[in-house]
Protein backbone atom coordinates (compact mmCIF):
# COMPACT_ATOMS: atom_id res chain seq x y z
CA UNK A 1 0.00 0.00 0.00
CA UNK A 2 3.05 2.46 0.54
CA UNK A 3 4.50 2.04 -2.94
CA UNK A 4 1.29 3.36 -4.78
CA UNK A 5 1.09 6.60 -1.99
CA UNK A 6 5.26 6.86 -2.38
CA UNK A 7 4.72 7.25 -6.68
CA UNK A 8 1.64 9.64 -6.00
CA UNK A 9 3.33 12.13 -3.75
CA UNK A 10 6.40 12.16 -5.46
CA UNK A 11 3.80 12.87 -9.14
CA UNK A 12 2.83 15.58 -6.77
CA UNK A 13 5.84 16.70 -5.93
CA UNK A 14 7.94 16.36 -9.15
CA UNK A 15 5.11 16.62 -11.54
CA UNK A 16 1.29 17.69 -12.72
CA UNK A 17 -0.46 15.66 -11.03
CA UNK A 18 -3.11 17.29 -8.08
CA UNK A 19 -1.47 17.24 -4.89
CA UNK A 20 -3.73 15.26 -2.18
CA UNK A 21 -2.54 13.85 1.49
CA UNK A 22 -1.10 10.27 1.70
CA UNK A 23 -3.79 8.96 3.70
CA UNK A 24 -7.59 7.60 2.28
CA UNK A 25 -9.03 8.27 5.68
CA UNK A 26 -8.93 12.14 4.71
CA UNK A 27 -12.10 13.12 2.37
CA UNK A 28 -12.17 13.59 -1.06
CA UNK A 29 -10.72 16.96 -1.97
CA UNK A 30 -11.14 19.31 -5.23
CA UNK A 31 -8.70 19.71 -7.33
CA UNK A 32 -8.58 23.65 -7.32
CA UNK A 33 -9.11 23.55 -3.56
CA UNK A 34 -6.14 21.64 -2.97
CA UNK A 35 -3.92 24.05 -5.48
CA UNK A 36 -5.11 27.00 -3.14
CA UNK A 37 -4.22 25.53 -0.02
CA UNK A 38 -0.82 24.49 -0.96
CA UNK A 39 -0.12 28.16 -2.19
CA UNK A 40 -1.51 29.55 1.02
CA UNK A 41 0.52 27.07 3.09
CA UNK A 42 3.74 28.85 1.16
CA UNK A 43 2.10 31.77 2.21
CA UNK A 44 2.10 31.22 5.72
CA UNK A 45 5.02 29.45 5.59
CA UNK A 46 7.37 32.68 4.52
CA UNK A 47 4.87 35.04 6.66
CA UNK A 48 5.87 32.91 10.10
CA UNK A 49 9.39 33.26 9.07
CA UNK A 50 9.26 37.35 8.83
CA UNK A 51 8.03 37.07 12.16
CA UNK A 52 10.95 34.82 13.90
CA UNK A 53 12.90 37.46 12.31
CA UNK A 54 11.28 40.30 13.48
CA UNK A 55 11.67 38.78 17.27
CA UNK A 56 14.87 39.84 19.43
CA UNK A 57 13.48 37.37 21.57
CA UNK A 58 14.87 34.46 18.89
CA UNK A 59 17.56 35.66 18.12
CA UNK A 60 18.58 36.17 22.01
CA UNK A 61 17.94 32.38 21.95
CA UNK A 62 19.86 31.30 19.26
CA UNK A 63 22.65 33.67 20.64
CA UNK A 64 22.38 31.41 23.39
CA UNK A 65 21.59 28.19 22.81
CA UNK A 66 23.41 27.53 19.20
CA UNK A 67 27.25 27.29 19.94
CA UNK A 68 29.66 29.33 18.02
CA UNK A 69 27.14 31.21 16.85
CA UNK A 70 29.03 34.57 15.65
CA UNK A 71 31.96 32.52 14.03
CA UNK A 72 29.00 30.75 12.13
CA UNK A 73 27.58 34.24 11.26
CA UNK A 74 30.94 35.38 10.08
CA UNK A 75 31.26 32.83 8.16
CA UNK A 76 27.82 33.17 6.73
CA UNK A 77 28.63 37.22 5.27
CA UNK A 78 25.76 38.14 7.87
CA UNK A 79 26.95 40.12 9.88
CA UNK A 80 27.90 41.01 13.74
CA UNK A 81 24.90 38.54 15.28
CA UNK A 82 23.80 37.58 11.97
CA UNK A 83 22.36 41.41 11.80
CA UNK A 84 21.18 41.13 8.14
CA UNK A 85 19.14 38.17 8.79
CA UNK A 86 17.23 39.81 11.41
CA UNK A 87 14.91 42.85 11.64
CA UNK A 88 12.82 45.06 9.22
CA UNK A 89 15.53 44.94 6.58
CA UNK A 90 15.34 40.71 6.79
CA UNK A 91 11.61 41.02 6.25
CA UNK A 92 11.38 43.45 3.67
CA UNK A 93 14.22 41.03 1.84
CA UNK A 94 11.99 37.77 2.25
CA UNK A 95 8.61 39.07 1.49
CA UNK A 96 10.44 40.75 -1.24
CA UNK A 97 11.24 37.42 -2.89
CA UNK A 98 7.88 35.93 -2.08
CA UNK A 99 6.31 38.68 -4.02
CA UNK A 100 8.39 38.12 -6.54
CA UNK A 101 7.42 34.38 -6.55
CA UNK A 102 3.96 35.04 -6.73
CA UNK A 103 4.15 37.96 -9.61
CA UNK A 104 5.76 35.30 -11.77
CA UNK A 105 3.01 33.24 -11.12
CA UNK A 106 1.04 35.89 -11.71
CA UNK A 107 2.50 36.61 -15.56
CA UNK A 108 2.85 32.47 -16.41
CA UNK A 109 -0.77 32.51 -15.58
CA UNK A 110 -2.20 35.33 -17.37
CA UNK A 111 -5.24 34.51 -19.58
CA UNK A 112 -5.80 31.05 -18.97
CA UNK A 113 -8.84 29.52 -19.14
CA UNK A 114 -8.21 25.54 -19.88
CA UNK A 115 -6.83 23.55 -16.88
CA UNK A 116 -5.51 21.19 -19.55
CA UNK A 117 -2.53 23.46 -21.07
CA UNK A 118 1.11 23.18 -19.75
CA UNK A 119 0.65 26.57 -18.21
CA UNK A 120 -1.99 25.48 -16.02
CA UNK A 121 0.01 22.20 -15.16
CA UNK A 122 2.45 24.19 -13.88
CA UNK A 123 0.12 26.16 -11.59
CA UNK A 124 -1.51 23.06 -10.07
CA UNK A 125 1.59 20.71 -9.85
CA UNK A 126 5.30 20.87 -9.02
CA UNK A 127 5.04 21.88 -5.89
CA UNK A 128 8.75 20.88 -4.72
CA UNK A 129 9.58 22.68 -7.42
CA UNK A 130 7.70 25.68 -6.63
CA UNK A 131 9.29 25.71 -3.17
CA UNK A 132 12.59 25.52 -4.20
CA UNK A 133 11.72 28.40 -6.93
CA UNK A 134 9.97 30.36 -3.93
CA UNK A 135 13.33 29.79 -1.65
CA UNK A 136 15.59 30.99 -4.19
CA UNK A 137 13.70 33.86 -4.87
CA UNK A 138 13.65 34.60 -0.79
CA UNK A 139 17.53 33.79 -0.59
CA UNK A 140 18.23 35.97 -3.70
CA UNK A 141 16.87 38.73 -2.03
CA UNK A 142 19.77 38.92 0.58
CA UNK A 143 22.02 39.55 -2.25
CA UNK A 144 20.80 42.73 -3.82
CA UNK A 145 22.87 45.43 -4.15
CA UNK A 146 22.54 49.14 -2.72
CA UNK A 147 20.88 48.07 0.27
CA UNK A 148 19.70 51.47 1.10
CA UNK A 149 18.06 52.35 -1.95
CA UNK A 150 16.44 49.24 -1.98
CA UNK A 151 14.94 49.34 1.03
CA UNK A 152 13.48 53.21 0.42
CA UNK A 153 11.73 52.41 -2.87
CA UNK A 154 10.88 48.64 -1.43
CA UNK A 155 9.00 50.01 1.22
CA UNK A 156 6.69 52.81 -0.87
CA UNK A 157 5.96 49.94 -3.26
CA UNK A 158 4.65 48.06 -0.32
CA UNK A 159 2.73 50.88 1.32
CA UNK A 160 0.97 51.29 -2.26
CA UNK A 161 0.55 47.38 -2.49
CA UNK A 162 -0.78 46.97 0.83
CA UNK A 163 -3.20 49.64 0.10
CA UNK A 164 -4.54 47.98 -2.74
CA UNK A 165 -4.97 44.66 -0.50
CA UNK A 166 -6.98 46.03 2.02
CA UNK A 167 -9.26 47.77 -0.54
CA UNK A 168 -9.66 44.17 -1.46
CA UNK A 169 -10.73 43.29 1.60
CA UNK A 170 -12.90 45.94 2.20
CA UNK A 171 -14.31 45.86 -1.28
CA UNK A 172 -14.93 41.68 -0.60
CA UNK A 173 -16.71 42.48 2.74
CA UNK A 174 -19.32 44.97 1.46
CA UNK A 175 -19.75 41.85 -1.38
CA UNK A 176 -20.31 39.47 1.55
CA UNK A 177 -22.68 41.77 2.79
CA UNK A 178 -25.10 42.07 -0.39
CA UNK A 179 -24.77 38.09 -0.85
CA UNK A 180 -25.66 36.91 2.44
CA UNK A 181 -28.76 39.61 2.36
CA UNK A 182 -29.65 38.10 -1.45
CA UNK A 183 -29.33 34.65 -0.49
CA UNK A 184 -31.28 34.26 2.20
CA UNK A 185 -33.83 37.03 0.93
CA UNK A 186 -34.69 34.23 -1.81
CA UNK A 187 -35.75 31.37 0.44
CA UNK A 188 -38.41 34.15 1.92
CA UNK A 189 -40.64 33.20 -1.19
CA UNK A 190 -40.92 29.54 0.04
CA UNK A 191 -40.52 29.53 3.67
CA UNK A 192 -41.20 32.46 5.81
CA UNK A 193 -38.79 31.42 8.46
CA UNK A 194 -35.95 32.90 6.27
CA UNK A 195 -37.49 35.92 7.06
CA UNK A 196 -37.81 35.60 10.40
CA UNK A 197 -33.91 34.77 10.32
CA UNK A 198 -33.25 37.72 8.04
CA UNK A 199 -34.76 39.71 11.46
CA UNK A 200 -33.19 37.76 13.90
CA UNK A 201 -29.45 38.24 12.40
CA UNK A 202 -30.41 41.59 11.80
CA UNK A 203 -31.03 41.95 15.11
CA UNK A 204 -27.77 40.01 16.85
CA UNK A 205 -25.46 42.20 14.11
CA UNK A 206 -27.06 45.44 15.19
CA UNK A 207 -26.38 44.45 19.36
CA UNK A 208 -22.90 43.70 18.72
CA UNK A 209 -22.08 47.03 17.32
CA UNK A 210 -24.24 49.05 19.48
CA UNK A 211 -22.59 46.71 22.55
CA UNK A 212 -19.26 47.84 20.69
CA UNK A 213 -20.25 51.68 20.75
CA UNK A 214 -20.77 51.38 24.88
CA UNK A 215 -17.30 49.37 25.77
CA UNK A 216 -15.49 51.69 23.67
CA UNK A 217 -17.17 54.13 25.40
CA UNK A 218 -16.08 52.82 28.58
CA UNK A 219 -12.69 51.68 28.50
CA UNK A 220 -11.29 53.99 25.23
CA UNK A 221 -12.45 57.43 26.79
CA UNK A 222 -11.49 59.57 29.47
CA UNK A 223 -12.77 62.52 31.01
CA UNK A 224 -9.48 64.37 30.79
CA UNK A 225 -7.89 62.76 27.79
CA UNK A 226 -8.45 60.06 25.02
CA UNK A 227 -10.04 63.23 22.52
CA UNK A 228 -9.67 61.85 19.34
CA UNK A 229 -11.21 58.67 20.73
CA UNK A 230 -14.28 60.33 21.62
CA UNK A 231 -14.57 62.08 18.00
CA UNK A 232 -14.23 59.27 16.33
CA UNK A 233 -16.12 56.89 17.86
CA UNK A 234 -19.00 59.58 17.47
CA UNK A 235 -18.00 60.24 13.73
CA UNK A 236 -17.70 56.34 13.08
CA UNK A 237 -21.15 55.60 15.52
CA UNK A 238 -22.83 58.71 13.45
CA UNK A 239 -22.04 57.27 9.96
CA UNK A 240 -23.34 53.63 10.05
CA UNK A 241 -26.67 54.82 11.58
CA UNK A 242 -26.99 57.10 8.41
CA UNK A 243 -25.99 54.16 6.11
CA UNK A 244 -28.26 51.87 7.85
CA UNK A 245 -31.59 54.62 7.62
CA UNK A 246 -30.02 54.97 3.91
CA UNK A 247 -30.45 51.27 3.21
CA UNK A 248 -34.38 51.15 4.49
CA UNK A 249 -35.21 54.37 2.62
CA UNK A 250 -38.29 54.36 0.48
CA UNK A 251 -35.71 55.85 -2.77
CA UNK A 252 -33.42 52.88 -2.05
CA UNK A 253 -36.13 50.28 -1.67
CA UNK A 254 -37.91 51.15 -4.83
CA UNK A 255 -34.70 50.66 -6.93
CA UNK A 256 -33.51 47.83 -4.29
CA UNK A 257 -36.50 46.00 -3.01
CA UNK A 258 -34.63 43.36 -1.13
CA UNK A 259 -32.12 46.52 0.96
CA UNK A 260 -32.47 45.82 4.08
CA UNK A 261 -31.16 46.05 7.49
CA UNK A 262 -28.84 42.93 7.20
CA UNK A 263 -26.11 44.68 5.21
CA UNK A 264 -24.96 47.52 7.28
CA UNK A 265 -25.67 45.51 9.74
CA UNK A 266 -22.60 43.75 8.51
CA UNK A 267 -20.67 46.58 7.91
CA UNK A 268 -21.50 48.74 11.00
CA UNK A 269 -20.07 45.60 12.94
CA UNK A 270 -17.07 45.80 10.77
CA UNK A 271 -16.69 49.16 11.15
CA UNK A 272 -16.48 48.71 15.01
CA UNK A 273 -14.38 46.70 14.48
CA UNK A 274 -12.03 48.56 12.98
CA UNK A 275 -12.59 50.98 15.20
CA UNK A 276 -11.81 49.08 18.14
CA UNK A 277 -8.49 48.17 16.28
CA UNK A 278 -7.56 51.58 15.65
CA UNK A 279 -7.96 52.45 19.27
CA UNK A 280 -5.63 49.63 20.16
CA UNK A 281 -3.29 50.46 17.64
CA UNK A 282 -2.84 54.36 19.42
CA UNK A 283 -0.03 55.46 21.37
CA UNK A 284 -1.02 55.02 25.09
CA UNK A 285 -2.11 58.31 26.46
CA UNK A 286 -0.95 59.49 30.28
CA UNK A 287 -2.84 61.38 32.56
CA UNK A 288 -2.18 62.94 36.27
CA UNK A 289 -4.00 60.88 38.64
CA UNK A 290 -3.11 62.32 42.68
CA UNK A 291 -0.22 63.35 42.03
CA UNK A 292 0.67 60.07 39.71
CA UNK A 293 0.81 59.49 35.86
CA UNK A 294 -1.67 56.95 34.86
CA UNK A 295 -2.21 55.40 31.80
CA UNK A 296 -5.58 55.58 30.08
CA UNK A 297 -7.37 54.62 26.85
CA UNK A 298 -5.66 51.15 26.41
CA UNK A 299 -6.84 47.78 26.02
CA UNK A 300 -8.43 47.35 29.08
CA UNK A 301 -6.85 43.33 29.21
CA UNK A 302 -3.80 44.78 28.65
CA UNK A 303 -2.45 45.09 31.85
CA UNK A 304 0.83 45.83 31.72
CA UNK A 305 2.32 42.14 32.68
CA UNK A 306 4.35 40.57 30.05
CA UNK A 307 1.86 37.25 29.87
CA UNK A 308 -0.88 39.34 28.76
CA UNK A 309 0.72 41.10 26.66
CA UNK A 310 2.25 37.84 24.76
CA UNK A 311 -1.53 36.74 24.53
CA UNK A 312 -3.19 39.94 23.48
CA UNK A 313 -0.16 39.64 20.32
CA UNK A 314 -0.90 36.31 19.86
CA UNK A 315 -4.31 36.79 19.52
CA UNK A 316 -3.82 40.04 17.20
CA UNK A 317 -1.03 37.86 14.77
CA UNK A 318 -3.70 35.10 14.87
CA UNK A 319 -6.66 37.52 13.47
CA UNK A 320 -4.09 39.45 11.05
CA UNK A 321 -3.23 36.05 9.46
CA UNK A 322 -6.80 34.53 9.28
CA UNK A 323 -7.79 38.09 7.35
CA UNK A 324 -4.84 38.15 5.10
CA UNK A 325 -5.75 34.12 4.23
CA UNK A 326 -9.52 34.48 3.73
CA UNK A 327 -9.19 37.55 2.18
CA UNK A 328 -6.84 35.78 -0.53
CA UNK A 329 -8.63 33.08 -0.31
CA UNK A 330 -12.58 34.42 -0.79
CA UNK A 331 -11.25 36.88 -3.84
CA UNK A 332 -10.15 34.59 -6.24
CA UNK A 333 -13.67 32.22 -5.48
CA UNK A 334 -16.20 32.40 -9.16
CA UNK A 335 -18.52 34.60 -7.32
CA UNK A 336 -16.22 37.20 -5.59
CA UNK A 337 -14.19 38.01 -8.35
CA UNK A 338 -17.52 38.71 -10.33
CA UNK A 339 -18.26 41.08 -7.99
CA UNK A 340 -14.26 42.74 -8.37
CA UNK A 341 -15.14 42.87 -12.02
CA UNK A 342 -12.27 39.91 -12.40
CA UNK A 343 -14.25 37.37 -13.86
CA UNK A 344 -17.38 37.49 -15.40
CA UNK A 345 -19.84 34.75 -16.21
CA UNK A 346 -21.66 34.77 -19.83
CA UNK A 347 -25.01 33.45 -17.85
CA UNK A 348 -26.82 35.07 -14.55
CA UNK A 349 -26.08 32.90 -11.63
CA UNK A 350 -28.73 31.83 -9.28
CA UNK A 351 -28.46 30.35 -5.89
CA UNK A 352 -30.67 28.35 -3.26
CA UNK A 353 -30.91 29.86 0.03
CA UNK A 354 -28.71 28.16 3.08
CA UNK A 355 -27.32 28.82 6.03
CA UNK A 356 -23.90 27.84 5.00
CA UNK A 357 -23.97 30.09 1.54
CA UNK A 358 -20.40 31.08 2.24
CA UNK A 359 -19.44 27.88 2.02
CA UNK A 360 -20.66 26.66 -0.95
CA UNK A 361 -18.94 24.80 -3.97
CA UNK A 362 -18.28 27.08 -7.04
CA UNK A 363 -19.07 23.94 -9.22
CA UNK A 364 -21.60 20.96 -9.32
CA UNK A 365 -20.92 17.41 -8.38
CA UNK A 366 -17.79 15.74 -9.99
CA UNK A 367 -17.87 12.03 -10.31
CA UNK A 368 -14.20 11.46 -11.45
CA UNK A 369 -12.14 10.93 -8.14
CA UNK A 370 -8.50 9.58 -8.51
CA UNK A 371 -8.09 6.32 -6.47
CA UNK A 372 -5.68 4.75 -4.68
CA UNK A 373 -3.82 4.03 -1.42
CA UNK A 374 -3.96 8.24 -0.96
CA UNK A 375 -6.52 10.53 -0.63
CA UNK A 376 -8.96 11.05 -3.38
CA UNK A 377 -8.85 14.32 -5.55
CA UNK A 378 -11.90 15.23 -7.37
CA UNK A 379 -11.06 16.95 -11.12
CA UNK A 380 -13.54 20.28 -11.17
CA UNK A 381 -12.35 21.26 -13.59
CA UNK A 382 -12.49 19.44 -16.65
CA UNK A 383 -14.26 21.72 -18.87
CA UNK A 384 -12.36 24.91 -17.60
CA UNK A 385 -10.98 26.92 -14.48
CA UNK A 386 -13.31 27.06 -11.80
CA UNK A 387 -11.23 30.71 -10.59
CA UNK A 388 -8.98 33.15 -12.45
CA UNK A 389 -5.31 31.62 -12.03
CA UNK A 390 -3.51 34.98 -12.64
CA UNK A 391 -5.73 36.84 -10.20
CA UNK A 392 -5.55 34.59 -7.48
CA UNK A 393 -1.47 34.99 -7.59
CA UNK A 394 -1.75 38.92 -7.80
CA UNK A 395 -4.10 38.67 -4.81
CA UNK A 396 -1.10 36.98 -2.93
CA UNK A 397 1.50 39.54 -4.40
CA UNK A 398 -0.73 42.17 -3.00
CA UNK A 399 -0.91 40.04 0.69
CA UNK A 400 2.88 39.71 0.55
CA UNK A 401 3.25 43.85 0.52
CA UNK A 402 0.46 44.01 3.48
CA UNK A 403 2.33 41.07 5.56
CA UNK A 404 5.57 43.01 5.00
CA UNK A 405 4.16 46.48 5.91
CA UNK A 406 2.08 45.12 8.92
CA UNK A 407 4.81 43.28 10.38
CA UNK A 408 7.24 46.20 10.33
CA UNK A 409 4.40 48.49 11.86
CA UNK A 410 3.78 50.16 8.44
CA UNK A 411 6.40 53.78 8.49
CA UNK A 412 7.48 53.28 12.32
CA UNK A 413 9.56 49.69 11.37
CA UNK A 414 13.07 51.54 12.95
CA UNK A 415 12.65 50.79 16.69
CA UNK A 416 9.20 48.06 16.45
CA UNK A 417 9.62 44.77 17.46
CA UNK A 418 7.22 41.93 17.09
CA UNK A 419 6.54 41.62 20.39
CA UNK A 420 5.09 45.18 20.49
CA UNK A 421 2.94 44.39 17.44
CA UNK A 422 -0.23 46.20 19.84
CA UNK A 423 1.90 49.23 21.73
CA UNK A 424 0.63 51.64 18.93
CA UNK A 425 1.70 53.41 16.41
CA UNK A 426 0.06 56.59 14.92
CA UNK A 427 0.63 55.29 10.82
CA UNK A 428 -1.35 52.03 12.12
CA UNK A 429 -3.97 53.72 13.84
CA UNK A 430 -4.46 56.28 10.79
CA UNK A 431 -4.66 53.47 8.30
CA UNK A 432 -7.29 51.71 10.17
CA UNK A 433 -9.18 54.88 11.02
CA UNK A 434 -9.35 55.53 6.71
CA UNK A 435 -10.45 51.91 6.44
CA UNK A 436 -13.75 52.44 8.48
CA UNK A 437 -14.39 55.02 6.15
CA UNK A 438 -13.46 53.48 3.09
CA UNK A 439 -15.88 50.52 4.02
CA UNK A 440 -18.77 52.72 4.61
CA UNK A 441 -17.72 55.24 0.97
CA UNK A 442 -18.19 51.91 -0.82
CA UNK A 443 -21.01 50.34 0.90
CA UNK A 444 -23.10 53.76 0.12
CA UNK A 445 -21.96 53.51 -3.12
CA UNK A 446 -23.77 50.63 -3.35
CA UNK A 447 -26.61 51.82 -2.42
CA UNK A 448 -26.47 54.57 -4.48
CA UNK A 449 -25.30 53.71 -7.85
CA UNK A 450 -28.27 52.54 -8.61
CA UNK A 451 -30.19 55.88 -8.69
CA UNK A 452 -27.12 57.27 -10.96
CA UNK A 453 -26.51 54.43 -13.37
CA UNK A 454 -30.29 52.52 -13.58
CA UNK A 455 -30.18 51.27 -16.66
CA UNK A 456 -26.57 49.48 -16.51
CA UNK A 457 -28.00 47.80 -13.48
CA UNK A 458 -31.42 46.77 -14.95
CA UNK A 459 -29.34 45.08 -17.61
Amino acid sequence: MCTPCCVSQLACCCGSAACSCCCNCCPKIKQSTGTRIMYALYFLLVTVICVIMMSPTVEQEMRVNIPFYSELCEKMNAGENCKTLVGYSAVYKMCFGMACFFLIFFVITLRINDSTGCRAAIHNGFWLLKFIVLAGCCAAAFFIPKEEIFLEVWRYIGAVGGFFFLLIQLMLLVEFAHRWNTNWSSGVEYNRLWYAALSLAALVLFSIAVGAVVFMGVYYTHPEACLLNKIFLGINGGLCLIVSLLAISPFIQKLQPKSGLLQPGVISVYVMYLTFSAFSSKPKEMVIVDGLNQTVCVFPFNSGKESDKKIVTALGAIILFGCILYSCWTSTSRRSSAALRVYRNSEPETERARCCFCFGDDTEDYDEEKSGSGQNVVYDEREGTIYSYSYFHFVFFLGSLYVMMTITNWFHYDDHKIEKLLDGSWSVFWIKMVSCWVCLFLYLVTLIAPMICPKRFEA
